[in-house]
């Protein structure tokens, strides 16, 4: 997983970003204002900031400058195009306004991971392996058959791993598509994961919502 770079001066919404990087196994540091986030970039290697344009001490766009080099998420309520276009040539590698849905952040934090390859792709529990690239699942070193779909789900459990999704959601993110009705489907996958991977304690059905991969020790 990956080291974050947290800067937003609203401590609420730092705290929240850094609880929900946690619970996907990312670390992180939080920092408040621009001087402070230029400082400590400048000692520490991260592989991701995620960065508030409106900051006491240097503004977003100021900091970006100075650690152009690491990949940077804009995090801001400044919504106008003019803005938008700004950061973006300063080198952010996405631009999200406020307010967000945590599960898109998270899905754009792994998006930038993925392109500029800072994140692992290789995970591992309870003697299953899973290599995100290969797309290959080991069981105790013998490679087991998933279908595409299968490894799909498989996939968006991972990434949001000790987050509980509901069906549809999990529909959205696997199939690709909101679906307004049965998901019976998913729960036949469910089952088929848990069969095959042996995480029949790992995979925990959410009560009257959907799922959850938990991975805590």
């Amino acid at each position: 997983m990956a080291y974050i770079l947290i800067v937003e001066d609203d401590r609420d919404i730092n705290d929240l970003i850094a609880r929900n990087l946690k619970l996907v196994g990312h670390t992180y540091h939080q920092v408040l204002d621009g001087m402070e986030a230029i400082r400590i970039a400048a000692n520490q290697d991260f592989d991701l900031i995620l960065l508030d344009v409106m900051l006491p001490g240097l503004d977003g766009f100021g900091v970006i400058q100075k650690i152009a080099t690491t990949p940077t998420i804009f995090i801001t309520a400044k919504d106008g195009l003019e803005d938008r276009l700004t950061g973006l040539s300063l080198g952010a590698d996405d631009y999200i306004v406020k307010p967000f849905e945590m599960l898109e952040l998270l899905a754009r934090i792994e998006a930038v991971l993925r392109r500029t390859k800072k994140n692992t792709t290789a995970f591992t529990l309870d003697g299953a392996t899973i290599d995100m690239t290969t797309r290959i699942a080991k069981v105790h070193g013998n490679e087991i058959d998933l279908s595409p779909k299968e490894f799909d789900l498989l996939e968006v459990l991972i990434r949001n791993q000790n987050i509980a999704l509901s069906r549809e959601k999990l529909l959205e993110l696997a199939w690709g598509y909101s679906y307004a009705g049965e998901t019976r489907t998913v729960d036949n996958h469910i089952q088929k994961l848990r069969s095959k991977l042996g995480w029949e304690d790992r995979i925990k059905t959410i009560y009257k919502l959907g799922y959850r991969l938990e991975v805590k020790k």
